[in-house]
């Protein structure tokens, strides 16, 4: 947490918000945040800039800046980017109230604050402190960026590609969807969601699967995330949107977190397993466990 729903919830939020937007100011109160950059020279370097736009790769969000360069920030478990209006954006160690009618913010938990030109701020906040931000003169060099795999709404991310992906793969289906350099953006969730959607056991080999395998899956991820995204992301444990609000999407989890309720669509009671270290709920009734394919001739199983 948060997936590509969750950044793509932020993004499309704050997006119309902050283009055009000049940045007055950026403290960073946390040097984990930027490392190995000096928090004076990320300061130094974004302070008087305008603010084209904010977009999204993966997990990845993009504040874009007029001149070249965009800030790229990753929320990992727990960050949160968040708009604070004029009135609110007080000092952090008052101990005010970020997220109304829930629980207080401290600095401790705000890792970096943008100033506006209109008053406004953006906080960068993250309890567990593993989010990060780096300055990239042009992401897609950026070796972290090359590394990432297709995007799940690209018109190339078809069946085919999807296949082509999973060739020759031992991996479990689980394993392979988080793999991000495969595909772009799937996590815990929607690699459970999406696998259900898709009628196919988490524990498959990837390279197991036939064409038809292939359609079913790759229109399961994108239904899974265009659910989430509608949904607003999903809030189970720290994930607020651009707002501060919480996502409605843990509302619509068809199996994931659901251990010992009933199939919603075969009646059959969904389980919990543990695949890639990552908890992982499915349907043993419904979800179709794939065998290994053999290679033509050989009459062994792959290896």
């Amino acid at each position: 947490m948060p997936e590509l729903p969750e950044v793509e919830t932020v993004c499309r939020q704050l997006d119309p918000e902050l283009a055009g937007r000049r940045i007055e100011s950026l403290e960073v109160l946390d040097k984990r945040w930027c490392r190995p950059a000096r928090p004076v020279d990320l300061e130094a370097a974004l302070s008087g800039r305008t603010i084209e736009g904010l977009d999204r790769r993966g997990k990845y969000l993009l504040l874009v800046l007029a001149g070249g360069q965009t800030l790229v920030m990753h929320l990992r478990m727990t960050g949160n980017l968040v708009l604070v209006d004029e009135g609110d954006a007080l000092d952090p160690s008052e101990g005010r109230r970020l997220y109304e009618g829930e629980r207080s913010t401290s600095e401790r938990h705000l890792r970096a604050r943008i100033a506006l030109d209109d008053g406004r701020e953006l906080w960068f906040t993250d309890p567990r402190r593993f989010g990060e931000a780096f300055l990239a003169a042009d992401p897609d060099l950026e070796p972290r960026f090359a590394r990432l795999g297709i995007e799940p709404f690209a018109e190339e991310f078809t069946a085919e590609t999807l296949g082509e992906l999973a060739s020759g793969r031992t991996a479990p289906l689980k394993s392979f969807l988080l793999d991000q350099s495969r595909v772009a953006g799937i996590g815990n969730i929607y690699a459970d969601e999406a696998l259900f959607r898709a009628q196919l056991h988490p524990l498959s080999p990837a390279g197991s699967m036939r064409p038809e395998h292939h359609v079913a899956l790759r229109d399961a991820i994108v239904a899974a995330l265009e659910v989430g995204i509608d949904g607003g992301g999903a809030s189970i444990d720290d994930y607020r949107d651009g707002r501060g609000e919480r996502g409605r999407m843990q509302d619509e989890f068809l199996v994931h977190t659901r251990e010992g309720e009933p199939c919603p669509r075969c009646g059959g009671t969904v389980e919990r397993i543990v695949v890639a270290g990552r908890s992982t709920y499915f349907c043993r009734s419904c979800q179709k466990r794939l065998r290994r394919r053999r290679r033509k001739g050989s009459g062994k199983a792959r290896r």
